[in-house]
């Protein structure tokens, strides 16, 4: 078989064509999109993440001391989430009970381990969660692909403390590498992982960059792999896994994804096939179910956005009455002494919610603080029939002189 011909700078200087390194700014990694709009396949590269977690090679070490049998790609990088430090006991209780959930809670973590997802955005499957929910800088999306399980795929800051913590046992006292060059360094010395794949997959976007000229050409970089770029997913899944066994495993010999065009060229990564338009556009399609499901989602998630508007206008037309103070006279033994009139102070009035407010949050105050299981016999004080009793409203201050 001819060996693949390298794509050149040339090669990518059309329309719609890959820029060079140092166009992408960490700004510009994220997906954006407004709260409660849907992320779509073409935003988290479906296609490409189901390349890359359906490749069937069990080539790589597994992180646990003491087991041998290679891992393929998908099985590494479920158990090395699976035993993070930070992966709470519902969810690993859900991630073994659930295979089809592990693996959609994987390819969302993939995209937060890249920079792709970050902080501000939370894909959450809103059927299992109070669409009323608002935290502040914090968007909510539903990712139709990505969620056809019953799990709940977790907000994104969670998702990264689980990543951050997903560290080799040798690596929990110590600080990991945080260079290819350490990475590759620890390899040569015999300690194979060097370390855990979610660390490496922060160093290689870290270092995308000077990268780009170690294993391609310049004209493009491992943050590409995961941008809606018209380049072939499953080279693009092929090359992102050569990335992966060449620093985990071995930098020289034979790569088992290797490529006729990476074979003949050291050090370099498989080629990837710039699509035409026609092409691109038969990748990551969306479903009509998911299409019909993301759309429903959202405007769940809009209608609590407008009332929750709605409410904020209210709120600010019926301001409280602001606290003041009236003149008035003395009274009691002082009085006979000082006719000098006193000001009193009146506190301002607090606004009384309206019942549709009030309901809706006493019904969230019960879901948050009470146990559905908890027995219904055991004797326990109803907090709904303690009542406040407010001071008197009239405080004496001081004298006008």
């Amino acid at each position: 078989m001819a060996a693949t011909s390298a794509p050149t700078t040339a090669t990518w200087s059309t329309a719609d064509s890959v820029p060079p390194v140092g166009y992408l700014s960490r700004k510009a990694l994220p997906i954006k999109r407004n709260d409660a709009e849907s992320l779509t396949r073409e935003d988290v590269q479906y296609d490409l993440l189901n390349h890359i977690f359906s490749d069937s090679k069990a080539v790589f070490t597994p992180h646990t001391p003491g087991k041998s049998i290679k891992l393929t790609f998908r099985d590494l990088y479920v158990n090395a989430l699976y035993n993070s430090s930070k992966c709470s006991k519902v969810l690993k209780e859900k991630m073994v009970e659930t295979p089809a959930f592990a693996l959609e809670f994987a390819k969302i973590c993939l995209l937060t381990n890249v920079g792709r997802i970050n902080t501000t955005m939370a894909c959450k499957n809103f059927q299992l969660l109070l669409p009323e929910m608002k935290t502040a800088l914090r968007t909510y999306h539903p990712v139709p692909s990505l969620q056809k399980t019953d799990g709940n795929a977790q907000d994104a800051p969670r998702i990264k403390n689980c990543l951050k913590a997903a560290l080799l046992p040798s690596e929990l006292k110590t600080l990991p590498p945080s260079s290819p060059d350490e990475i590759l360094s620890k390899l040569t010395e015999g300690q194979r992982p060097p370390t855990s794949v979610v660390n490496l997959i922060f160093v290689l976007s870290n270092h995308a960059a000077p990268l780009a000229r170690t294993h391609f050409d310049g004209s493009i970089n491992f943050l590409d792999f995961f941008l809606p770029k018209p380049l072939a997913s499953a080279d693009r899944a092929k090359a992102f896994l050569w990335f992966i066994y060449h620093y985990l495993e071995s930098p020289t010999g034979p790569n088992p994804f290797d490529d006729d065009y990476s074979r003949e060229r050291t050090n370099m990564a498989p080629y990837i096939r710039p699509l035409s338009a026609r092409e691109a556009a038969r990748e990551n399609v969306d479903t009509e179910d998911e299409i019909i499901w993301g759309n429903m989602m959202s405007n769940q998630r809009n209608i609590f956005l407008h009332k929750l508007v709605s409410s904020m206008e209210n709120d600010k037309k019926a301001k409280p009455a602001a606290p003041h103070f009236v003149p008035g006279q003395r009274r009691g033994v002082d009085a006979a002494r000082d006719d000098a009139p006193f000001m009193f102070y009146v506190p301002g009035r607090e606004q009384t919610p309206s019942r549709d407010t009030s309901e809706r949050s006493e019904a969230l105050h019960m879901a948050l603080n009470s146990d559905p299981l908890a027995d219904s016999d055991e004797e326990k004080p109803d907090e709904n029939l303690l009542l406040d009793y407010s001071m008197s409203h009239f405080v004496r201050v001081g004298r006008v002189h």
